[in-house]
């Protein structure tokens, strides 16, 4: 599938776009594509060595599998913060985490008049 289109549509798509080409222009808008797709093809290559060449070594060793973004689900996140019996460290608390945690509590907003 290319962009979500199945390959009968995209098929579909060709044959109505080389109709509106006409045949003479044809194979010169065929070059540009082809040039158009080696020229993107090379940009993702280099991109992908600079890459491996600042990342070094760890570059090979990542999952990307762990990286990927379709596998989190929040409730399942949510789900393990909750379930955390593992006790945590105490951070010092910052005037948004205050803000953040009273309104999640139903408690007043804390207000600085001086840093308005």
């Amino acid at each position: 599938m290319i962009f979500g289109l199945s390959f009968e549509k995209v098929l579909i798509i060709a044959i109505i776009a080389a109709f509106l080409i006409g045949p003479q222009k044809l194979p010169q808008y065929a070059a540009s594509l082809a040039r158009l797709v080696r020229r993107v093809r090379q940009m993702a290559d280099s991109a992908q060595d600079r890459v491996r060449e600042e990342m070094g070594p760890e570059f090979e060793e990542l999952d990307w599998r762990k990286m990927d973004p379709r596998q989190y689900d929040p409730r399942r996140i949510i789900r393990e913060a909750l379930l955390d019996d593992e006790p945590r460290a105490t951070k010092p608390v910052t005037p948004s985490a205050a803000r953040q945690r009273a309104v999640v509590d139903g408690l007043p907003v804390p207000f600085d008049s001086e840093s308005t």
